[in-house]
């Protein structure tokens, strides 16, 4: 098998869609060897932030001198994102291997993808000795495939509105799939700051004995933003990877130098990653795919870049809440260039430039068929000695944003790794 043949057999399995329940997980890892249990781990829920968070914990470790997996998804470009170790991406012959393994094992047909990638993530951790795994969740939490760890701590992140229909049509029935990675007696944290949120996961964690800290916003804080991740938003990120750091300390003990320095390296690319061609315009990339993530996104632009010329590339999925978000950042723009994404869910760029001309009639608004059409329209590329003050936006979805990295040249990978990021309505659980 080749490498190109084991991404094809991963293709292949997203007929199953998603599956909410932890039957197939349980039964896969089992016949892998339970390797979850020869591990510990860090489990993050939450409706935005969970990567960032991931990722400042993640190097915060590291520092420290641990042998950090990471497991997180959606993927920008490439399937090996999805697993590292110290942040070396998984080799592609280590997922030739992996997915001969459980497939030989695996006589069931109906596994999800997701549900064989988590389960490839903890048979190649516990082989590669990892002393301790960041765990994101993919989608909700209670019946989502991570769930069959046993955590040294469950962080969620915080609680917006996302996945509608499958985790609710309140905040609190998102509460309640996301808090359902608290185990009996695991302490929880969580920044969440919707009060009827809150609740839920204060229930849950009094129901299971799990002792609950909660991180707040504090804008006079003294934790700094990671220096490589812009927005305030990435300091509340900071602080509750902090407040886990702190609540672990009798079991995993960090310096005060060793968390300095993990915060100076923290990496986390497409999310307000700023980047420049030489000689041509500075693109931000941000995968700001909700409402929640449109406010912290416009946030972030109002206060590093007042001034600037804001010119929008934007696409996104038919199932997000791309109406809110357009109304979000609308009034930011002086063009906006809509596109589809790279998505059998996308959102029509028709519709989308209606509601962006509705939401801002000074914009030029411009439809485009494809992201190079856009790029090429707007000047990314290449620009212009009068074009260099504006600042090209590229937003709206983070499978737009792994083709941007791809078109701009910061990534080698083509489109076929990408698809790997397409799913189905989930099924019920089994």
């Amino acid at each position: 098998m080749t490498y190109a043949e084991a991404i094809q057999f991963l293709y292949g399995l997203q007929i199953f869609g998603a599956n909410f329940g932890l039957g197939n997980a349980f039964r896969l890892a089992a016949l892998a060897g339970n390797p979850q249990e020869k591990l510990r781990f860090i489990h993050v829920a939450g409706t935005n932030g969970k990567g960032s968070t991931c990722a400042i914990l993640e190097s915060i470790y590291r520092a420290a001198g641990l042998r950090v997996g990471l497991f997180t998804s959606p993927h920008l470009v490439s399937f090996r994102e999805r697993i590292q170790v110290n942040r070396q991406l998984i080799p592609e012959a280590e997922v030739v291997r992996l997915v001969k393994a459980l497939r030989a094992a695996n006589q069931e047909n109906d596994t999800t993808l997701f549900e064989f990638a988590t389960v490839m993530a903890l048979k190649f951790f516990a082989e590669q000795k990892c002393d301790l795994v960041i765990w994101e969740t993919g989608l909700g939490g209670r019946l989502d495939a991570t769930n069959i760890i046993k955590p040294l701590a469950s962080i969620i992140t915080n609680i917006a509105f996302d996945h509608q229909q499958w985790l609710g049509d309140t905040l609190e029935k998102i509460a309640a799939e996301k808090a359902g990675i608290i185990k009996p007696g695991i302490p929880v944290i969580t920044a969440t700051d919707a009060p009827a949120a809150f609740v839920v996961i204060e229930q849950i964690a009094l129901k299971n004995n799990s002792p609950l800290t909660r991180v707040f916003q504090n804008p006079e804080s003294r934790i700094q933003n990671p220096e490589s991740l812009l927005g305030d938003h990435q300091k509340l990120n900071a602080a509750l990877a902090l407040a886990t750091v702190e609540v672990l300390q009798n079991q995993i003990p960090v310096g005060e130098d060793q968390i300095r320095l993990g915060l100076e390296k923290v990496d986390w690319p497409g999310r307000l990653q700023l980047i420049q061609k030489p000689a041509g315009r500075k693109i931000l990339l941000d995968g700001a795919h909700n409402a929640a993530g449109a406010k912290v996104l416009r946030a972030a632009l109002e206060k590093h870049f007042a001034g600037e010329k804001l010119v929008f590339i934007f696409g996104a999925l038919a199932d997000k809440s791309w109406p809110d978000i357009c109304r979000t950042l609308a009034p930011l723009a002086v063009k906006i260039f809509t596109v589809p994404v790279a998505s059998v869910r996308t959102a029509d760029a028709q519709e989308l430039a209606a509601a962006f001309r509705l939401a801002n009639p000074l914009a030029e608004v411009f439809v485009c068929d494809s992201l190079r059409a856009a790029l090429e329209k707007s000047g990314a590329p290449g620009g212009s000695p009068r074009q260099t003050r504006d600042l090209i936006v590229i937003t709206g979805s983070l499978y737009l944003v792994g083709e941007a990295l791809e078109r701009l040249g910061f990534s080698p990978v083509d489109i076929g790794e990408r698809v790997l990021n397409e799913w189905s309505q989930p099924v019920a659980p089994r």
